[in-house]
Order: structure tokens, then sequence, then C-alpha cells
């Protein structure tokens, strides 16, 4: 790396820092003005909704932002560079612009790197926090509200529950059905189950086992006992941002189980996962076509390309966010949704490089 390379990098590294402080403490200040009720009302110090809250609030907002905030410090570094014409003596001393390219992609691939560790492993972790502190303070109490619903626990076994009271962890009109193929072969019903804590087990009232041999049934009464069934109180538990804390192989698994159980939510995880691996690649993409937008002079100065940094990236996102609602309504694959924001700046990006002057 030459010494041009490590003052571009340097400038990129350090504007895209800045940048990221100064967003995210915006929108945190904005935030505390919108909840600063809620806090109240809850008697919360400041000790508490600072560390249980801001401080895993701040890595989330960080990385949501990371496509825009990249974009802002490669077109600030750039255009400062431009208007100073340090960019046409670099040119001018045999440097092509492919070469002048190397340390802002450096710089992306670092960013993008430190993003999918971040998003894969450690915002994950704070999240959980976060989301909690949500749900105790800032959120309504969830209530499960599904009637007559049903899960699939194993490879031939159903669960079946009129309702279920997830602040007790009582269901009522409980049925358990084991079907091979079509066939109905066992059906057992209960008045309610409810979750032993301790036991860590489900407590059935006295059952009524109802087996089926072709034309044949037998009825059995079972008194009330505690059993283990592959279901658990959190499946009934809000599923407020949960994809957001749940780390990469927690992830991978909870979609397994997912489509193990026939959910029909399996889309929104899927799309979840595939963005974690698209975002770095994104990132570079801005990166690459920030600095071709801003290596020219331009009569608009450093702001006006600012600003059109602040458009192109917010397009980026309105992307993100459409490709995802596409996703979930199953109009799109999660993993083509996840990718079609980079696929379509991809395609930008060449054009820029191809038609807009150097």
């Amino acid at each position: 790396m030459k010494l041009l390379d490590k003052y571009i990098l340097q400038k990129f590294l350090t504007s895209f820092f800045f940048t990221v402080v100064v967003l995210v403490a915006v929108i945190c200040v904005i935030d505390f003005t919108e909840k600063n009720d809620d806090f109240i009302q809850h008697d919360l110090g400041a000790k508490q909704i600072i560390l249980e809250y801001y401080v895993n609030l701040f890595p989330y907002y960080a990385n949501l932002l990371s496509p825009i905030t990249v974009f802002i410090a490669t077109v600030f570094v750039t255009a400062r560079l431009a208007s100073r014409t340090e960019i046409v003596a670099i040119l001018a001393s045999g440097v092509s612009f492919r070469r002048f390219l190397l340390p802002y992609v450096m710089g992306g691939l670092i960013i993008g790197a430190a993003t999918f560790g971040l998003i894969g492993w450690l915002i994950p972790v704070a999240n959980k926090t976060r989301v909690n502190f949500e749900r105790l303070y800032t959120k309504r109490q969830y209530h499960f509200d599904a009637r007559n619903f049903h899960i699939k626990i194993g490879p031939e076994t159903y669960a079946q529950m009129e309702s279920y009271d997830n602040i007790n962890n009582v269901g009522y009109r409980f049925a358990l059905e084991t079907i091979v193929g079509t066939t109905l072969k066992r059906r057992l019903t209960a008045d309610a189950i409810s979750w032993d804590s301790t036991k860590h087990a489900w407590r059935l009232t006295p059952q009524l086992i109802r087996t089926f041999n072709g034309q044949q049934e037998h009825l059995q009464t079972v008194p009330a006992r505690d059993t283990t069934l592959n279901l658990y109180p959190k499946d009934f538990a809000s599923k407020y941002r949960l994809a957001e804390t749940l780390t990469l192989p927690e992830l991978n698994a909870f979609i397994k189980q997912k489509i193990d159980r026939g959910a029909d939510d399996t889309q929104t995880y899927l799309s979840e996962k595939y963005e974690r691996y698209a975002y770095p690649f994104a990132i570079l993409i801005l990166t690459i076509i920030g600095v071709i937008l801003s290596a020219r002079k331009s009569r608009a100065g450093v702001g006006g390309q600012i600003a059109l940094g602040f458009v192109l990236a917010f397009v980026f996102i309105i992307f993100v966010i459409l490709s995802r609602n596409l996703a979930a309504v199953g109009t799109l694959s999660p993993m083509l949704a996840a990718w079609v924001p980079s696929i379509v700046f991809t395609i930008i990006g060449l054009a820029l490089y191809r038609f807009v002057p150097q």
C-alpha cells in the first residue's frame, strides 16, 4: 500500500466513523424525545436507560444506516479531493482511475467485513437486551390472540388448541394428533394444558385418547400427568423484532424449525438471513458508485454532491424495503429479494463507470 492509498483510506474510514456517530446520535436524541414519557411513566433511571437501551440501540442504527453513511463518507472525501484538484493531479501522474479506486475498495471491504461480523453475531446479542427493554417499557403487553390454531411439532404429530393464555402459559381445548399420510391414527384431547416452569414440562388435565385402526376405534382415558412436547411457551410469545435478536447460527436453526413445522412466516426469516449476506456487498457497490459520481468537480460543490449521495442512499433503502415486502407476500423468493437492491445498484455502477467521464 502506497502513501497515497493510506491517506485516502484513512480519510475514508475516519469520515465514515464520524458520519455514523453524528447521524446515530441525532436519531437517538429524537428517539429519546419520543419515548421520554414512557421512561418517566416506568420511573426508569438514566443509567438503566443508557446501558440497557441506548448502548444497544446505537449499533443497531449504525448498521441500519451503513449504506447511507458509507455513501456520504465516500462522496464527502472524494468531492473534497476533487474540489482541491487533487484527483486531477493523481490521474495526471499516470495513476489510472481503476487504480485510484483501490483504497476505496479496501475501505469498503473493511467496512463490509466488519458489518457482516456485527450483524451476524454481535448486534443480535445487543438487540436481545434492546428488544426486551422495548417490550417491557415502550410497548403494550403482548397477548396471544390466535384461535383454533394448529402447529406441527413432529414429522407426523400436530398440536391444536382453541386458545392460549401467554400470560399464565395455559392452553385450552388441547388436542394432539398423529397423522400418517392423510390418515388420522391417534387423537389425544384434554381440556387444558399448562407449562410447569420448574419441571420444564407440560401439565395435561385428564385426557381422552382415541386410537384408530382401520374402521376400529379404541378409547382410553388417562389421568392428569406431565409430559414433554416439542412445544414451548416461547412459541406463543411476542415475535416483535425476533429476527433481529437471532445470531446467524440461531437464525439458521430457527428457520429449520419453521420449515419442519410448515410455518407460514418462514419467508420473513429467510429474507433476514439473506440480507445479512447481501448487505456487505451492497456497501462495497455504494462505495464505488460514490467515487464515480464525485470524482469530478461539480458546480453544485461538495454540498450538492453530498445531497445527491443522500438521495441515492435513500433510494437504496427504499429498494431494500420494497424487496423485503415482496418476499414477505411471496412475490419474490427471499434470496432474490435480498440481492435485488445490490444487483440493481451493481448495474447502475457499471453504467456509471462506463459512461461517466473520469
